[in-house]
């Protein structure tokens, strides 16, 4: 009996998990309250606070610490989308995920909102259809973005004991730059292409998860962003040196050598993230080249999309830098690669660009 005690006693004991801490600020009474019964019947996850205005929920969040925030875009007042910077600004750290009837695919205010910070967008239906398969997507979409930055948890420096070491990176003179981005990608493209030069001297391929609607105002957004030419590719376009060629929204971007340069080919098969977009054609198509100088970035994103790409563009002599724990929406593909032991850097995107930067050739490093 008594040894059973010990053992009993010696047993490590694991704390509990507390939920994730939930404000909603949307003006609709009924949706607040709709979407608070589906949380709360969902489990794992309780409301902090509510609100009813954007500048209500700055106020209470001087108070209060959450991690996910379903943001209405369209309310009385400054409204959700010009607040959101304020709204991050005081949120300490927690993921606004934009839950509006203006989030429709396409909508430049999606667009705007991501580019801004936003980790994720849900477009809102009705008040009479916001339960059924839009309340298992809402508890996802919580759940991807609150299972981490909890700044209640301690610190989490056992997290660096066991990351894999970072391989080395070749240094090749920047040939290729191919980027993979899921959610919170979209700020985190912007981040990284305001510190970027504006002369690179190579091509830069760019495959973000969006669906096809997304893909017009993406474009002209990241074109702005990264004051250089930015497009969705068509297939047997040819790439060109410091312009960004963007995956379409329903096919792989896959890059060609032929004998006058490196091509697009866009591809539709299956691949084991289910992503399309998707980053592993990409990068795999670009180990095939074996051309020295191939980069990829991999940045804010959920799941694992880009890790076996990336194990074949290292295996090929190219480099795989990952966008930093901090500074990710979701570190889901930075991880994955970084765990795998791929990375040569895990940085935060501005830091990733000065990265990229000491790679550029000397043509165009002073430029």
């Amino acid at each position: 009996m008594s040894a059973a005690l010990a053992s009993r006693k010696a047993a490590p004991v694991q704390p509990p998990q507390r939920p994730i801490r939930l404000m909603i600020v949307d003006d609709s009474m009924v949706a607040r309250a709709v979407l608070s019964r589906m949380v709360e019947v969902g489990g794992g996850i309780e409301i902090a606070a509510v609100a009813g205005t954007a500048e209500d929920a700055v106020e209470a969040l001087a108070h209060v610490v959450v991690d996910v925030i379903l943001l209405d875009l369209e309310m009385p007042g400054a409204g959700g989308l010009k607040k959101l910077p304020e709204i991050l600004k005081v949120a300490r750290g927690a993921r606004v995920l934009i839950v509006s009837s203006l989030a429709e695919e396409g909508a430049a205010e999606t667009v705007t909102a991501l580019a801004q910070g936003a980790a994720d967008t849900l477009l809102k239906p009705g008040t009479g259809r916001l339960q059924g398969r839009f309340a298992d997507i809402l508890m996802s979409k919580i759940r991807a973005l609150g299972q981490r930055n909890d700044e209640l948890q301690p610190a989490m420096p056992a997290l660096s004991a066991f990351r894999a070491p970072l391989c080395a990176m070749a240094t090749d003179s920047l040939s290729l730059l191919a980027i993979g981005a899921s959610t919170g990608g979209i700020h985190a493209l912007g981040r990284f292409f305001a510190n970027l030069p504006q002369q690179v001297g190579a091509p830069i391929l760019v495959t973000q998860h969006l669906p096809v609607p997304f893909m017009d105002v993406f474009a002209r957004q990241l074109a702005t962003a990264a004051k250089r030419p930015a497009r969705i590719v068509a297939d047997g376009e040819l790439l060109c040196d410091d312009v960004i060629h963007i995956a379409p929204g329903d096919r792989h971007l896959t890059v060609e050598q032929r004998r006058n340069g490196l091509f697009v080919r866009l591809t539709e098969g299956r691949v084991s993230s289910g992503c399309l977009p998707s980053v592993d054609p990409m990068l795999s198509s670009i180990a095939a080249l074996r051309r020295a100088g191939s980069v990829a970035v991999i940045l804010s994103g959920m799941g694992r999309d880009g890790l076996e790409g990336a194990e074949l563009l290292v295996r090929a002599g190219g480099s795989v830098l990952v966008q930093d724990e901090e500074s990710s929406a979701v570190w889901g593909m930075p991880k994955a690669v970084a765990d795998a032991g791929l990375a040569a850097a895990i940085l935060p995107p501005e830091k990733l660009a000065r990265r990229v930067a000491s790679r550029i050739g000397q043509t165009h490093a002073h430029q």
